[in-house]
């Protein structure tokens, strides 16, 4: 196993945690997680690549051993442009010159994707692992969204605490079956610590479980989309069970158009894959990166 070392940056008055590993001179990967996950879900993913890389990956604010926004835990509040402006520090501080890749799963994913389209010109390629946007919003959503908003910051969300490492291990596994017990124990190590009386907590602050006030535009989405320069590769578990999630009703072709803003779009489908396909096929993921990126 690749051993990766720790960087604090602070950004905006928030301090983030970044992982790297490999050699500080070769080429760079940037890789950002998906939501409720931490930088170290790419370890499998390093482990697998075989060409000489630096991989960089923060904790996203508010996860992992990055810090929460607030003093006051669960009081805090996530805009999605921060984790854009988050990127842009830590690019400015890795990589102040040039073009990057920039890899992403999920949320991770929908952050390159548009972090591609605002500063097209710092872009080299992108790597989409199972970023597919959320589905359409509709003007007569807003009252209820904003509703469910005021009622969660009168009672803000929390999460659970388990009763030992084991307890983290077996929730990751019961999530994503094709965890292994080795896997699923390492990267509960890094998703938990312990909480002083006894058991362990997650590393996240439990205010990423509250929605936010704003309805997802699709139509604005697409409009960054289409100032992307670089070219985009997304990777796609077979029957991917998010995909079918987050479309519900739509057609996944329909649904899937939307990927059409991008001028230069292309897709590579995993069997034997779910959503976390960089747990589930760590060496498939990272070939794909490799050939794309090299």
């Amino acid at each position: 196993m690749n051993t990766s070392q720790s960087d604090f940056v602070s950004v905006h008055g928030v301090r983030l945690h970044v992982r790297r590993w490999g050699n500080p001179e070769a080429p760079a990967l940037f890789m950002l997680h998906g939501w409720m996950d931490v930088a170290a879900s790419f370890q499998f993913v390093v482990d697998a690549l075989g060409g000489d890389w630096q991989v960089i990956a923060p904790d996203a604010r508010g996860f992992g051993l990055s810090d929460w926004p607030v003093a006051a835990r669960g009081a805090g509040h996530y805009w999605f442009q921060e984790y854009l402006s988050d990127l842009d520090a830590l690019l400015d501080h890795y990589a102040p010159t040039g073009e990057v890749n920039l890899v992403g799963h999920s949320m991770g994913a929908n952050v390159v994707c548009l972090y591609a389209g605002i500063r097209p010109e710092r872009v080299r390629r992108v790597v989409d692992l199972e970023g597919f946007g959320l589905a359409p919003s509709f003007a007569a959503q807003a009252p209820r969204r904003l509703r469910s908003w005021l009622d969660e910051m009168r009672e803000p969300p929390s999460l659970k605490h388990y009763a030992s490492l084991d307890a983290v291990a077996a929730r990751l596994i019961k999530t994503n079956e094709r965890l292994s017990a080795h896997r699923a124990r390492f990267l509960a190590e890094h998703w938990s610590r312990p909480d002083g009386e006894g058991g362990y907590e997650l590393l996240a602050d439990p205010a990423h479980k509250m929605r936010g006030p704003m309805l997802y535009r699709l139509d604005e989405v697409m409009a960054v989309w289409a100032k992307v320069q670089a070219k985009v590769l997304h990777v796609e578990a077979a029957a991917s069970p998010t995909l079918a999630m987050i479309a519900g009703e739509i057609p996944l072709d329909e649904f899937k158009a939307r990927f059409r803003a991008f001028p230069n779009w292309r897709e590579k489908i995993i069997d034997d894959a779910g959503h976390m396909v960089h747990h589930d096929q760590p060496e498939q993921v990272a070939a794909l990166i490799e050939a794309f990126c090299t």
